[in-house]
């Protein structure tokens, strides 16, 4: 029998058109978990990698969108990506107003300007402890009367556990005396680095010095000239060969080896001498130069009881030490600002070191903010490590839980600005993302990333993690750039299944049912 048919109304009928489209465009984004947009795919094809290299990982911020991803649940080497990890974590547990310090100590009675003791130079992961902030606290107690030293220099290095996480370790790469390779501590003075010039003479020898002029350390040079350019000096650099000081006689000799650009000045730092050694002479020169004088010697160990402050310095809030260390992928005091994620539970946990406990912090704060911790591993929060890793989709929803929080600012404004400053001044330059996007890149052997946060074609916000692991990495950059500018010229790639585009533009009209 057939049933008499009814008429609907034009709303029923576009409701039932949005509920297909829906349920279309579930599945298309279901398939563009699969399917890379196609500039993508082509700069993919041109560096030769396969699109199971990738993993990458758009979240929506403060707007209602589909999420993208691609292998975003694989965690893999972020390289310096990591670095926002330590940073959206210590700005949340620590506070953009964090400072590290340093102080002058003593536990010894002062006499007619002679300290008759020990003074403690104590570190408190201070950042930005240099050679003038080191000179303004030696003025300071030059000013309290303090002329001669009769005990000794005691370097307290115990804010962390163990102090010296650099003993005994084994280089990272073949160049360990370079900046990026150093392991700081809790006393951080001129970056753990000796400051010297290296000059190239007419008699074609080089010439090296220490600057300022430190007692106990001599340069000679094996060097040749060549004929690079002064700004690529260390092309041709070898490891100095570096024979320590018995004494306050010999002192330590550094010959140095390789080759050097003709005609060229160069004032650098290298991890040249043993950093307590250094630390020694660098008080030795300066308070010479203060007139004061000094017949002790320099070693580690925690202050003693009772003593009290005579020079304190403060450095600037880690909310403002972010910027160099994202902007220029600072190695050293990512590792530092990461310590101090552990020191508020060493108390409680005798036993620990300062890196598990630090570990335990951020995986504490994954929890907390629901972000499931499998597969993260962290190292020392820098990315510079062969074992730390994470997943783009675990990187995605730290970017967003941060936009979301009081310290957004903060981290974004230490981001690198695309096209404009930062490890990412020279990228993407003439595209949409330049001046607005703020991106942190990782650069490994094998991987390289970007992170951070994007606008669409449509001016809204996202969160974007994108990593390439590979050997063939070092070819992946424009992959990840594609990426980013297609992004920010078409927003999230959907890939619609061809049943969907070849649906009318206009809606049905109503019809009747059976």
């Amino acid at each position: 029998m057939l049933l008499r048919s009814r008429p609907i109304t034009l709303r029923a009928a576009l409701h039932g058109v949005a509920l297909a489209a829906a349920g279309l465009f579930s599945a298309a984004a279901a398939l563009a978990q699969d399917t890379l947009p196609p500039p993508v795919q082509a700069a993919l094809a041109q560096a030769g990698l396969p699109a199971e290299a990738l993993a990458a990982v758009a979240l929506p911020l403060g707007h209602r969108a589909t999420t993208w991803e691609h292998r975003g649940r694989v965690p893999v080497q972020p390289g310096s990506t990591m670095k926002l990890v330590t940073s959206v974590v210590a700005l949340d547990l620590l506070g953009p107003n964090h400072r590290g310090h340093t102080e002058l100590r003593s536990a010894a009675p002062l006499n007619d300007g002679v300290l008759q003791g020990d003074l403690v130079l104590k570190g408190g992961a201070d950042p930005e402890l240099g050679l003038p902030q080191l000179w303004a606290m030696l003025v300071d107690l030059r000013q309290r009367g303090v002329q001669h030293l009769q005990g000794d220099l005691v370097l307290d290095r115990t804010l962390f556990r163990p102090a010296r996480f650099d003993q005994n370790l084994p280089p990272f790469d073949e160049a360990p005396e370079f900046p990026y390779n150093v392991i700081p501590d809790a006393l951080y003075l001129a970056g753990n680095l000796l400051p010297f010039e290296l000059r190239s003479l007419p008699d074609g020898t080089v010439r090296a010095e220490t600057v300022p002029a430190l007692p106990g350390i001599s340069f000679s040079s094996r060097m040749t000239l060549n004929d690079k350019r002064c700004a690529d000096w260390d092309d041709g650099w070898l490891p100095a060969a570096v024979t320590p000081g018995t004494n306050a006689t010999t002192g330590t000799q550094i010959e140095l080896r390789g080759s050097f650009p003709r005609n060229c000045t160069r004032r650098v730092a290298l991890q040249l001498i043993d950093r307590s050694e250094m630390a020694g002479a660098m008080f030795r020169a300066l308070w010479q130069q203060l007139g004061g004088t000094w017949a002790g010697r320099v070693r580690e160990a925690a202050a003693p009881a009772g003593t009290q402050v005579l020079a304190r310095r403060d450095a600037r809030p880690w909310g403002e030490l972010l910027r160099p260390l994202n902007k220029t992928s600072d190695n050293a005091l990512t590792r530092l600002l990461y310590l101090q994620l552990g020191v508020p539970a060493m108390a409680a946990n005798p036993q620990a070191s300062t890196f598990e406990l630090a570990d335990r912090a951020v995986r504490g704060w994954f929890t907390k903010n629901g972000i499931d911790p499998t597969g993260l591993v962290m190292d020392n929060g820098s990315g510079l490590s062969r074992s730390e890793r994470i997943s783009a989709w675990q990187m995605a929803r730290l970017l967003q839980v941060a936009w979301a929080g009081p310290n957004a600012s903060d981290l974004v404004m230490s981001l690198p600005t695309v096209g404009v400053d930062g490890t990412m001044r020279n990228r993407l330059k003439e595209g949409p993302a330049a001046g607005w996007a703020r991106l942190k890149t990782g650069t490994l052997r094998n991987a390289v990333a970007l992170a951070g946060y994007v606008r669409d074609d449509n001016g809204r916000p996202w969160a974007l993690a994108l990593m390439v692991n590979h050997e063939r990495a070092s070819q992946a950059r424009p992959v990840l750039d594609a990426f980013v500018d297609h992004f920010a010229r078409s927003g999230p790639y959907i890939a619609w299944p061809e049943s969907f585009l070849q649906q009318p533009d206009t809606p049905p009209q109503p019809g009747r049912w059976p």
